[in-house]
């Protein structure tokens, strides 16, 4: 039963819970939800493009060195985005630089371009796009936790500020909320999550992680 869920998007030996390649992403950009949903569309257009870049350049590619392209169509990528979200809203783009900055990062150490090379274009550009929306969803998911607990609001893209707020309430005097919001609380929130992750994936997949 390992074996068939080996390439499980959420479940399997990749997911986003499974690597640390990832967690430095879902700590920066959970902060607000905001920032989170200018993130998830990040993870998607360089994990889509990267691909597409990539089944486009194939026949060009040198076989020595590629790894070394994949890094730098990754990273080009990043930069479009990141020139996109500086035209549209130049303050939320100086708020988002880190994040959008580590998108590549994630994308390569994610290992997907090795896993999608021997697949039809479509097929990997299909797979890529799932594995950016799975973990954009978790850190969605995160960043919905963290802000209203932590800094007692909502909030959207937008606005002359960067960011619009759906609501506010103060949470100041209510230490434990407040604690949710900083780097401690989303490592404390991470563990339990993590936890809870190879709890069910042990029960679901009738395994048992090494010691």
């Amino acid at each position: 039963m390992k074996t068939a869920y080996q390439n499980h998007l959420f479940w399997g030996v990749h997911s986003p819970l499974s690597s640390l390649s990832t967690m430095v992403f879902l700590i920066v950009a959970s902060s607000r939800t905001a920032f989170a949903l200018i993130a998830l569309g990040a993870l998607l257009w360089v994990y889509g493009m990267t691909i597409i870049g990539i089944c486009l350049g194939k026949p060009i590619f040198p076989k020595r060195g590629k790894r070394i392209l994949h890094i730098f169509l990754s990273a080009l990528f990043g930069s479009f985005y990141l020139l996109i979200l500086y035209f549209l809203n130049p303050l939320l783009a100086l708020e988002c630089t880190l994040f959008i900055i580590l998108a590549p990062v994630s994308c390569i150490g994610s290992e997907i371009i090795s896993r999608v090379e021997s697949m039809d274009p479509e097929d990997a550009l299909a797979r890529a796009l799932l594995e950016a929306t799975v973990l954009g969803a978790l850190l969605v998911a995160l960043a919905l936790i963290r802000e209203p607990l932590g800094l007692g609001s909502l909030s959207i893209p937008g606005g002359t500020f960067g960011i619009i707020e759906l609501f506010n309430y103060n949470t100041g005097e209510i230490v434990p909320l407040r604690i949710i919001s900083s780097s401690t609380g989303v490592f404390l929130l991470l563990g339990y999550g993590i936890a809870l992750f190879r709890f069910y994936r042990n029960r679901i997949t009738g395994t048992e992680d090494a010691e």
